[in-house]
């Protein structure tokens, strides 16, 4: 039995492109191959969800009827991230994906023949109970994935309606960022057990630096801030939305390539940008602290506070979005004259001077495509290579990532090819089918 799952595992590695578990998926695979409740404390980006997928499939039988486990995240953005990495497992398990912002429609459908596993947030959980659209009196393991978040975006009723329809017996695994003190009422136990791989500040290779600047002038500093980064990844955290969209709108202005983030996009518009920085279309993300917490983005070197958060664990999760694991990060305060370091921040962190001309860095090396068919139309990735390289004249390097969504695609193409690529393949038809491929706007 062990050389079957040892052999299983093995092919998950190969499909996913991953040389290998680390230290801490090792130690949680291990573990989790028992009845046991478990509690993972990591770092956002330190690999929690491989951590519990592969037992959690492990554990997972073909011949069973009903839904065997449940996922829970917070957002939606995390349940499709949960999903893609499932998907891209290969296994030959139907898994079905509910958040706010989709069809509950089309959810039911998928629904009514039973999926071996449901990934979503909690609201459209619940929501699906009150429904009856599945029966979840048949799971046999329950992922609470980024828990401590879920409770502190106030999806407490919510947790308590999903575990009134368990059935008690399950296997539970928590992922969290940060320790919890309380345990809350609805869990059917208060001691799993847990495995800690929180850095202490001080193992920490991130370094702080200060910007000083004027209220008047604060927007237009950090631009010339990130325009010094020369194209190096960052994330820029805002407290508030309208922050957000003011300082993009003067990046716009300065014809300064970027994306942002946000909880009142649109949820196409908030997959876009993510596909766009997570492809390299974008090198620089401005964003609120949704950004801050569970999503696959790209190593970040710098994290940059246009608005530093009255809290200190909101300050430690931005920052665990760069200097993960082993590496190194650099992270910015950006302070007005107008305003005060919080408490939580030592007084003595070094000081940047920014320059006063702003130079901006050349554009990214990538520009994001959109094909207007996706995984509905049975379009596969290697569908999408094979266009772009038998008919559009690329090479493979010349292609980064590729992203399937139900109903489109989106792929990233060196920027300098995009004009000669869309050139070759107008009018062409991908696997049949008659499709729009143009830049993503």
């Amino acid at each position: 039995m062990q050389t079957d799952i040892t052999a299983t595992n093995a092919e998950f590695l190969k499909n996913l492109s991953i040389p290998d578990f680390n230290e801490m998926q090792s130690a949680v695979i291990e573990k989790a191959s028992s009845p046991n409740n478990l509690m993972l404390l990591a770092p956002t980006g330190s690999g929690k969800t491989l951590a519990f997928l592969i037992p959690l499939v492990n554990k997972l039988r073909a011949d069973a009827t009903g839904v065997q486990a449940l996922i829970i995240a917070p957002s939606r953005e995390l349940s499709l991230q949960i999903e893609q990495v499932l998907r891209s497992m290969k296994t030959s398990y139907k898994v079905s994906c509910v958040y706010g912002g989709h069809s509950v429609k089309i959810e039911q459908n998928s629904l009514s023949e039973a999926p071996a596993v449901i990934i979503g947030t909690p609201g459209r959980l619940a929501d699906h109970i009150f429904r009856k659209s599945f029966d979840a009196g048949t799971i046999k393991m329950v992922v609470l994935d980024e828990f401590d978040k879920s409770l502190q975006m106030g999806f407490h009723e919510q947790l308590i309606v999903i575990f009134k329809a368990l059935s008690g017996k399950q296997q539970h695994i928590l992922t969290s960022a940060t320790r919890l003190d309380v345990w809350p009422g609805f869990l059917p136990f208060t001691n799993p057990e847990t495995f800690n791989y929180l850095k202490d500040e001080a193992e920490s290779k991130l370094k702080l630096k200060l910007v000083h600047t004027r209220s008047i002038d604060k927007v237009e500093t950090l631009m010339r801030l990130v325009a010094g980064f020369n194209q190096e990844v960052c994330l820029v955290f805002c407290n508030h939305r309208d922050a957000v969209d003011r300082i993009s709108a003067l990046f716009t202005q300065n014809k300064f390539e970027h994306g942002i983030l946000h909880g009142a996009m649109e949820q196409i518009d908030r997959e876009k940008n993510l596909i766009k920085f997570r492809g390299g279309a974008h090198n620089v993300l401005i964003a609120t602290d949704l950004a801050s917490r569970g999503l696959d983005i790209p190593e970040i070197k710098h994290v940059v506070h246009y608005q530093l958060p009255p809290q200190q664990e909101a300050f430690l999760h931005r920052n665990g979005r760069t200097a993960r694991m082993s590496a190194e990060g650099q992270a910015y305060l950006v302070l007005a004259n107008d305003e005060t370091l919080p408490d939580y921040i030592d007084k003595s962190v070094e000081e940047l001077k920014v320059g006063n001309k702003l130079q901006l860095p050349p554009p990214p090396q990538f520009a994001c495509l959109y094909i207007s068919a996706g995984k509905k139309d049975k379009i596969s990735k290697g569908d999408i290579v094979g266009l772009l390289t038998k008919k559009g004249g690329l090479q493979s390097d010349d292609i980064g990532l590729i992203t399937t969504l139900d109903f489109a695609s989106y792929v990233s193409v060196k920027r300098a090819l995009v004009t000669k690529v869309l050139a070759n393949i107008k009018n062409e038809k991908l696997k049949g089918i008659k499709v729009k491929i143009e830049v993503a706007n």
